[in-house]
Formats: structure tokens, sequence, C-alpha cells
């Protein structure tokens, strides 16, 4: 075991060769494997180690001996700093091709599956300003840079409107432009951080749970529809009235204004009422011929327009004829259910939150689809041979679960129904190898596709195909 607070020497001439898991880039010092955050592979580094293992070291950049030919001038400011695109120094199309390779890796190395090849990953045309959601954090413990850390006599202002700093859930980047989110999500952030300074609203004190300001949540669509939902900690109806007053007023392109009290010591508002203050109580989203409603608590693909590509993706491996009967597990908002209705005899979608599920049933009315039926409950308990035998056995299953991938009794449960055809999307490939692997014994993989839902960042979108063997 390490001894606490145990310093190591700097690591010189580290070649930076791969990237690992998770994204991290991976190099060799000796016959040591050295793990660093803010390298890519072609550079080579002197690196401070942070923790010593038996057989690795992880450890952070103190200085560049060469740089990689696959680097480019990240465009954000906060790259440094911030965790949320911390590929934005590699050029995209090294980017897709390493997020190929992580597919190719877990598939093969965790789940021991034999692949029939790795369709080559669909990039994104937006690389930039593609999220349709952002949450930003009032805060009034501020991330100081170096200089202030220096400085700190100087420093009068600690409030910040912006990111959580990675593994510091108590300090806050404050934001001066994010590249994540289209028009007019940065002039909105920079218009509400400037009146709370100037009306010297409190904002949210994360360790002591004090202050009015919590966070705001801004979503956009691609029919240039604009949701923004602010969360107080308590209310004051007059400076709650002014806040939003104001925000209405500047900003006549918001569509729905909403807002939340949330007195609880997490930020979360999915078990809180959220109250329509100004505008529509939902946005609208399209995607094909189908329009989506998009609620303040929904769960929507955050890259709309690379959500369409996915869906499509899933349409084509799940080769309907009009005749199946499809469950849709984990179907969220029911939007690959109602994107795969059109070409089936009915589908059938489960959900574990119960309001997710209001808002498929809402979206099926909305869009006219009759043969699409939606029901809520944990997966495990819900998804059972009395289900089975009152809506009757899938011919294609769609599986679409949280990164933490399928619960083992769900997986039992699927391969007693076997349906003729799977189709598994996934945002995290290790633990979709490793639910392929307890199914490789009744399931043939006939296609693999990756599609690139977040550039500039290590996450990739995995879709397979399995057929039941003859």
């Amino acid at each position: 075991m390490e001894a606490k607070g145990k310093k190591y020497p700097i690591v010189e001439h580290v070649d930076v060769l791969d990237i690992a898991h998770e994204g991290k880039a991976m190099g060799r010092s000796g016959d040591m494997v050295v793990f660093i955050d803010h390298a890519i592979p072609g550079d080579v580094v002197d690196v401070k180690v942070l923790k010593k293992r038996k057989n690795y070291l992880e450890a952070s950049v103190v200085a560049f001996r060469q740089l990689s030919p696959l680097r480019v001038e990240p465009p954000c400011q906060h790259h440094s700093v911030c965790g949320g695109c911390k590929w934005q120094d590699m050029e995209y199309a090294s980017q897709l091709r390493f997020k190929e390779n992580e597919v190719r890796e877990q598939l093969v190395r965790i789940g021991r599956l034999t692949l029939p090849g790795i369709l080559p990953i669909i990039g994104s045309a937006e690389t930039y300003y593609y999220r349709n959601k952002l949450e930003y954090t009032f805060s009034n413990n501020r991330w100081l840079t170096d200089e202030e850390v220096q400085h700190q006599e100087t420093i009068t202002d600690r409030t910040a409107l912006g990111f959580h700093i990675p593994g510091r859930f108590d300090r806050v980047l404050d934001v001066e432009h994010c590249h994540l989110q289209p028009n007019p999500s940065n002039a909105i952030r920079l218009a509400a951080r400037r009146y709370a300074r100037e009306h010297q609203l409190s904002f949210f004190d994360l360790a002591s749970h004090e202050g009015y300001l919590r966070t705001m949540v801004i979503r956009t669509t691609t029919t240039g529809q604009v949701m923004v939902v602010v969360s107080f900690y308590y209310e004051d109806i007059a400076e709650r009235v002014k806040f939003l007053d104001f925000l209405a007023d500047s900003f006549p392109e918001i569509t729905s204004l909403m807002y939340v009290i949330n007195p609880k010591p997490h930020d979360s508002f999915s078990d809180l009422n959220v109250h329509l203050y100004r505008g529509q109580p939902y946005l609208e989203e399209h995607m094909e011929q189908l329009k989506f409603l998009v609620g303040p608590k929904s769960f929507f693909q955050t890259h709309s327009r690379q959500a369409l590509k996915l869906y499509q993706v899933v349409r084509q491996m799940a080769g309907l004829t009009g005749k199946e009967r499809v469950y849709d597990l984990y179907t969220g908002i029911g939007t690959i259910a109602l994107f795969l209705a059109a070409g089936a005899r009915e589908v059938v979608g489960i959900e574990y939150v119960d309001e997710a599920v209001q808002d498929a049933a809402r979206n099926a009315e909305y869009n006219r689809v009759s043969n699409a039926s939606f029901y809520s409950g944990d997966m495990k308990d819900i998804f059972t041979f009395e289900f089975l035998a009152r809506h009757g056995k899938p011919d294609v299953l769609v599986l679409d679960p949280p990164r933490a991938g399928v619960h083992p009794k769900v997986i039992e449960q699927i391969l007693v129904a076997r349906p003729d055809k799977i189709v598994y999307v996934s945002c995290n490939p290790a633990t979709q190898a490793r639910d392929l692997h307890l199914m490789q014994e009744l399931y043939d993989i006939t296609a693999v596709q990756p599609v690139d839902m977040f550039p500039q960042t290590h996450h990739v979108e995995n879709v397979v195909r399995l057929d039941l063997k003859k």
C-alpha cells in the first residue's frame, strides 16, 4: 500500500504511444506502462508521477519534449482546466480512429467476441456547438488560476457560473465561452451571471448549502427553440420574478422559461416540480417525419443531428418488414420506439422513469402512432415471463441501456424470450462487451457500427446487431 503523500521523481522522455480506456494517453518508461492526462500519441513528455501501481504509473505532463503531429490548437480558452472536451487538441480524423479502435479493443479483449468486422465509424459534421443541453452551476467558490492563487489578496469576487472542475465538485470553473452549445447559450449564461453580480444575488455554496442561485439548464433544438430552467435554493418571489423577467425580456428567443425551487443538498430536480414561467411547456425537435416533445426532465440524445444518424442505423439493423413485434428496452421518451413503429406490427417500450414513459406516450399521441405502447418499472422486475405472456414474444429486441449496461437478470430473460434479432445500442463499449459475452452462446454478432455522438471527447456510441443462431 502506498504511503500517504508519498512523492515520486519526475520521469523524463516518456514516449506516448496510444490511447487507453477512458481516453487517457498511454506511454512507456522502460518496462513500465504510464497513463497520462493531457497528452496524445506522438508526444514525448516529462511527467510527474501521481500514483504508482505494481504494473503501471499514473502521471501528468510537466513538460513537452516533442509535440505529436496529430496535435491541433484547441479553440477553447478553458481547455487545460475544463474536463468537458479533453480531445480538442487532437485532429478530428485521429479522434475517430482512436474511438473505432476503442470499440474493437473492448469487444475483442473484454468480451472475447468473434466479430464480422467493424464498419467505419460514422463521424459528425458538427464537431463544435453540437450539444442541445448544458447545465451550468452558480457557485461562490470559483476555481482560481495559478496566477490568482499567487496573488489572492487582490481577489474580491469568487462567484462563478460554469462547470464543476473534474475531481473537485466544490470548485466551479467560471466559463467565458463554451464551444459545445450553439447560440444563444453563451449569451444567456453571461447575461445571467452579470445580472446576478450587479444585483448582488447570492451564488450557491456547495459545501455549506447556502445561497440563492443554484443551476441553469439551457436546451436548444435544431428547430431554433430554446428552453431555460433556473434552479433556486429557496423561494424569494420578488427576486425570482425580476431575474426571470430580465432573462425573458433580454432574450425573446427563449421559447420555454421555467424555474425550480430546490432545497435539497444535491442539484438534481428530477423529483421536483418544474414551474413554467413564460412560453411553452415543451420544446419540439424534428427527426424525419417525427416530432418529439422534449420537457425539462426529458432524456434526449444531446447531439440531435447525430442522433438521427444513430436511429437510422438502428432501423437498418432491425430490418423490419411490417410483421414484427419490437421490444424497446430502456426506451426513454420513446425516440427509438417511435422511429421503428412505422416499420413494425407493434412496438412495446419499457423504461424505469415513469415521467419518461408519460413523455413517450405523449409523443406517440402527438405523432398519431397507434401501434406503440409504453410501460414503466425497474427493467428486471417488469420484463418477466408474465409480461411476455401478456404482450407476446418479441421478434426484434432493442437495447439502449445506461452506461452501467444491462442487469444480468434482464439478460437471462432475453435469452428465455429468444428474439430472432437484437440491436444493442451502447454509450459504453466496455459494459456492452460484457453483456454481449453473456449472449454469445445463443447469438451471432452480424454487424458492428460505431457512431461518434461526442466530438472532442473520448466517448463513443456503438451499435451491434445479433442474430439468433440457427
